[in-house]
């Protein structure tokens, strides 16, 4: 089976690999002229981790991750105020976590991608045409690629999405958020090996330290509207730039070119139309609310190639993807939930609400209260099909 994929970002590229490895032939389409090098710190567990450790992947991943020992809330002097232990949310998943730039995930699959995967850079699709013969992907450059399947893996604000399933889809979280990565010896010295937080209300920056001596931050803030900044740069430095502690040198130190976005989830009422489906932030982005997204996108894709493997559909004309979205969409759904619910204590919006999360990170050692934040973080187990 001939399978296109839109989109090499850590959906897509997991898909293809599975695929790969099962004897497909696969050709990811990217939009990007290269390899992305934007992207923040994430926490990486559960079922995208199971799958990673199947694929024969995570021991590449363990290399590329850091050994973060706690997140740590620091008010505008940079005294600790608050924090959580990382052991103790290790041991709430068995040990299997670990902290990785979100780029690292993508370039440990890209590295491991098999020969039967061919990798298109700069291949952006601009229209989508099927039948009962196949499914074609127009490019921007006047170009097309054919095949039996095509996957939409380009994440929240996906091409193939709108193309065939239409605008309307992205629930604004109401929350903007940025990352970037500069360089500092002092700030990298302060952070070291923990993940340090504004302890602010309304709107935070995140800062870690990378093994190549630079400071990767991140940021959010609340934002009732969902329209993105013209100027993002100066968008953040407007925003954060009354904070204390180290903020005013890291904005001093902010690149032109960063990253950045609204917080949102997409919600699809299906997650395919004919030889069209959708993996990934595509579908079922959960935001970074959920701290599960890259988990997420690779377990969706072992669960979607399962599917597609399956000796009782390669056969169809036409994929009956109902196993697939049965199996996960309940999944991502409950994710999604989560992070509504937990948005409040995320990034509080009242000094009140800030002093209770402050009270409950103090408390999270003591027995019954650290199941009870770890789990909140965690989520429960997702048994991988």
């Amino acid at each position: 089976m001939r399978v296109l994929i839109s989109g090499a970002g850590i959906a897509g590229l997991a898909l293809a690999h599975r695929l790969g490895t099962l004897g497909h032939d696969v050709v990811v389409l990217e939009q990007a002229p290269a390899p992305r090098t934007a992207g923040y710190m994430i926490d990486f567990f559960g079922p995208g981790y199971d799958a990673a450790e199947r694929m024969g992947v995570l021991p590449r991943l363990r290399e590329l991750g850091y050994r973060v020992t706690e997140a740590a809330y620091l008010d505008d002097r940079g005294r600790r105020v608050a924090g959580l232990d990382f052991d103790r949310v290790a041991r709430a998943v068995d040990g299997r976590l670990l902290s990785i730039m979100r780029p690292d995930v993508e370039r440990a699959f890209r590295e491991d991608l098999p020969p039967a995967v061919e990798l298109r850079f700069a291949a952006r699709v601009v229209g989508v045409e099927q039948d009962d013969d196949g499914v074609t992907a127009r490019l921007a450059d006047g170009t097309s690629a054919t095949g039996d399947l095509l996957v939409g893996a380009d994440g929240v604000h996906s091409a193939v999405r709108r193309l065939v399933f239409g605008d309307g889809h992205l629930r604004h979280l109401g929350f903007h958020t940025a990352a970037f990565v500069f360089d500092d010896p002092h700030v990298h010295e302060l952070v070291r090996d923990r993940f340090c937080l504004t302890d602010t209300v309304g709107r935070q920056v995140g800062f870690y330290g990378l093994r190549d001596g630079r400071v990767a931050a991140f940021t959010v803030h609340r934002t009732s509207s969902p329209e993105l900044p013209e100027d993002p740069r100066a968008a953040v430095l407007e925003t954060y730039g009354s904070l204390g502690w180290v903020v005013p040198r890291a904005l001093a130190r902010c690149p032109e070119e960063i990253y950045y976005d609204q917080v949102a989830q997409v919600e699809l009422p299906r997650w395919s139309s004919g030889r069209v489906v959708l993996v990934g932030d595509a579908c079922g982005a959960v935001s970074l609310l959920a701290g599960q997204g890259a988990s997420l996108g690779i377990g969706g894709a072992w669960v979607l190639a399962a599917t597609l493997d399956d000796p009782a559909t390669r056969h169809l004309t036409a994929h009956d993807f109902t196993a697939y979205e049965r199996t996960w969409r309940p999944v991502v759904e409950d994710r999604q939930r989560v992070a509504r619910s937990g948005a409040r204590w995320f990034l509080p919006a009242s000094s009140r609400r800030l002093r209770a999360r402050r009270i409950a990170m103090r408390l999270s050692h003591l027995p019954g209260v650290d199941r009870l934040v770890t789990t909140g973080l965690v989520g429960k187990p997702v048994p991988l099909a």
